[in-house]
């Protein structure tokens, strides 16, 4: 256990959100969801509970709530890049590319190599038409070694931004950037 109070208040409220992240992993967002708003009743300032509440808000399309939670996770713990993650995704959901990338960049600029804000920098300049753009990111993203799945599916976009396969239309591209999630 640490010592320090403030590593150990910060553990608590990890291990706290623990549940609420296993139902989550489950698929179980509704009970994930009650859990967590139990946790946050509890200590309202845990960053984790928020994260976690975040990301089962975004599973259910809630993404209004999502981006909610996420901010609340940032502003409790501004250094949160998962929960700063979170927030850039969902602007990306709610049609906010600029804000989403935004974001993205933020994440950028502590780490260049960070294949989450890769990832979501790709996608939303996929979204808003920019191909050149997209496919810079992807490829920096793929240089990450990421999960094979996400892997697939950026490779898929590259190969539609390279002209290989027919460009998605909008209805198929939004139900591709939820399958992404």
């Amino acid at each position: 256990m640490p010592t320090d109070p403030t590593d150990r208040l910060d553990s608590e409220r990890w291990d706290a959100a623990q549940e609420g992240a296993e139902l989550l992993r489950e698929g179980e967002a509704d009970a994930a969801i009650a859990e967590l708003e139990r946790v946050l009743e509890a200590d309202p300032r845990n960053p984790y509970g928020f994260h976690f509440l975040g990301a089962a808000h975004f599973e259910k399309s809630r993404f209004d709530k999502a981006l909610k939670a996420y901010l609340s996770a940032v502003q409790l713990a501004p250094n949160y890049l998962g929960a700063l993650v979170g927030v850039g995704h969902t602007l990306r959901m709610l049609g906010r590319h600029q804000d989403a990338m935004r974001v993205a960049r933020q994440l950028l600029d502590r780490s260049a190599t960070d294949g989450d804000a890769l990832y979501l920098m790709g996608l939303s300049h996929y979204s808003l038409g920019q191909g050149a753009a997209a496919a810079e990111y992807f490829e920096r993203f793929l240089s990450t070694s990421p999960e094979m799945e996400v892997a697939n599916e950026v490779s898929g976009l590259l190969q539609v931004l390279r002209g290989n396969v027919e460009r998605d239309t909008e209805a198929q591209q939004d139900a591709r950037d939820r399958a992404l999630n």
